[in-house]
């Protein structure tokens, strides 16, 4: 990734009943390989493309975490420590404290203001995504098997935007023009965008938790929902046009779900 300002999405990571499978999934779906560290670092998965880093894995701990098992968004900040204070002040909550992560950097959980899950990473070693998705001439490139966008789904969409702009300093975002029951809002106005924040207040289930999403690129979303129904995935939402590309919405083997976009077919 470009060098990532306070508030970009910087890292992805799966919390999993079950790594093996986890990794024979992703692996035959996206051409992942994985490494993983020892025990000083619980064990933490490191997946890669082509010998880059695109996300992290962990299997589930005995903790009495009852949710189900998820992809989990991290945004960058350049103080761990005080960001996780500031979402305190600002009506979110602290899942997991800051911890140091060896010199790799310091992570945090958070939930924020509408008690959506969100991660943070202050950079130490490692800054995050070593890959980044880019789109030519309308076209995507460098994305099959890669994140290449991060979504915030919730109900309390305006209270969203301000705890994030207090909290994580977003200080660019554009809102789209759409119809009245459609508000989304980019983390900047210009590229790259990154992600962003969605009204889903009109389609979320009744109970659904608010939660931030993954999309990970595809060249052919289509053929990439077929096989990964095959390697025992589930189909969420069936591949559709939009006007920002072919997108399908599916959960792995063990539920956690994520969202596969790629060019109109």
């Amino acid at each position: 990734m470009t060098t990532p300002k306070p508030g970009d999405p910087v890292w992805v990571d799966l919390y999993t009943a079950d790594p093996e499978r986890s990794i024979a999934f992703y692996g035959d779906l996206f051409g992942w390989t994985v490494d993983r560290a020892g025990a000083e670092f619980g064990g933490y998965l490191t997946f890669r493309k082509d010998g880059k880093a695109v996300a992290g894995g962990m299997g589930r701990m005995d903790d009495g975490d009852t949710g189900p098992d998820r992809w989990t968004v991290y945004l960058s900040a350049p103080d761990a420590r005080a960001t996780a204070a500031a979402a305190s002040a600002h009506g979110g909550s602290v899942i997991v404290e800051p911890m140091d992560v060896g010199d790799l950097g310091t992570m945090a959980v958070l939930a924020d203001a509408d008690g959506a899950g969100v991660g943070i990473w202050q950079a130490g070693t490692f800054g995050g995504i070593e890959t980044e998705a880019i789109v030519e001439g309308g076209k995507w490139r460098n994305h099959a098997g890669a994140p290449s966008w991060f979504e915030l789904h919730t109900r309390a969409y305006q209270a969203s935007l301000a705890f994030y702009r207090d909290v994580f300093g977003w200080s660019d975002t554009y809102e789209m023009p759409g119809a009245p029951d459609f508000r989304y809002t980019t983390i900047h106005s210009t590229s790259p965008m990154l992600g962003g924040v969605m009204d889903a207040s009109g389609f979320l289930p009744p109970g659904a938790p608010a939660g931030w999403t993954v999309y990970f690129g595809a060249d052919d979303v289509d053929k990439a929902v077929a096989q990964a129904i095959a390697l025992g995935g589930k189909v969420v939402s069936a591949a559709q046009d939009t006007p920002y590309g072919r997108m399908a919405t599916v959960a792995d083997p063990t539920g956690a779900i994520f969202h596969l976009g790629g060019d109109v077919a």
